[in-house]
């Protein structure tokens, strides 16, 4: 878990300053005009409004794309899509298991890009419930280190609002939760003045895959595969790497 979490992460501030950084825009768009239909667009009263459009801010996005998104999903302007969410299971290299979340418009593209991706990439899809048991759906805020900041202050701030560990993933920290308690997290270290990168649900493996540095690429590279399909809005796999392995291959 802690491997795939840290390569995350660091693709995530990668994405920000390179070539995806349009594609990482238009997803999380998409993330708010989806919170914005679900659940209102008011984001004080629809935490996973608020959550996406923190986010958002967070990588970059021009505050005038966040707010137009924010009104095509509550209806206060026209022109929002009819997203669809679809979860597909796998299996990339090495028996390593995958989740690929969807947010399309269009299922059979969506359906022929995974399957096209995973299996270019020596992956192949998996029918249904046959992967996803190893996954539980969890609360997940990022935390930057910070001066001062410890692993100690990270978990005396939020471990009264539920949350069940805080892992340390480098040059962040890690807080997980259930699912149900990301709101009280998140407002935890709001309280305490603890500044955070994203809140959001995530599914995290109950079991791991430990891979080389050969395995670790072929993996990176079918997950890379599928996150450049524009209807893949999140990859989760149970593949752990050391942090040596991931020195050694730059986080790519």
């Amino acid at each position: 878990m802690s491997g795939h979490s840290k390569w995350a992460t660091t693709k995530h501030k990668k994405a920000a300053l390179d070539a995806k950084r349009g594609k990482l825009f238009a997803k999380l768009i998409k993330n708010i005009e989806v919170a914005a239909r679900t659940g209102g667009p008011d984001p004080d009263a629809n935490p996973t409004l608020f959550d996406a459009i923190f986010k958002a801010k967070k990588n970059s996005v021009p505050n005038d794309n966040i707010e137009r998104a924010r009104k095509r999903g509550g209806g206060l302007e026209a022109g929002g899509a009819d997203w669809q969410t679809i979860m597909y299971e796998g299996y990339a290299p090495g028996g390593v298991a995958v989740l690929i979340e969807c947010l399309t418009d269009n299922r059979n593209r969506a359906a022929s890009e995974v399957r096209v991706a995973l299996t270019r990439n020596g992956g192949s899809l998996a029918d249904p419930g046959s992967v996803s048991y190893m996954f539980n759906r969890k609360g997940v805020v990022i935390v930057p280190k910070q001066d001062g900041l410890d692993e100690d202050t990270v978990l005396m701030a939020v471990l009264e609002a539920g949350a069940e560990e805080v892992n340390d993933l480098g040059d962040s920290f890690e807080v997980v939760s259930e699912a149900g308690d990301l709101v009280p997290v998140r407002k935890a270290l709001q309280d305490a003045g603890i500044d955070y990168d994203s809140a959001e649900s995530s599914f995290l493996p109950t079991m791991s895959v430990p891979l080389d540095e050969e395995g670790a690429k072929k993996v990176f590279r079918l997950v890379e595969a599928l996150e450049d399909s524009d209807d893949v809005q999140n990859v989760y796999a149970n593949f752990d790497v050391s942090d040596a392995v991931l020195e050694r291959l730059g986080a790519e």
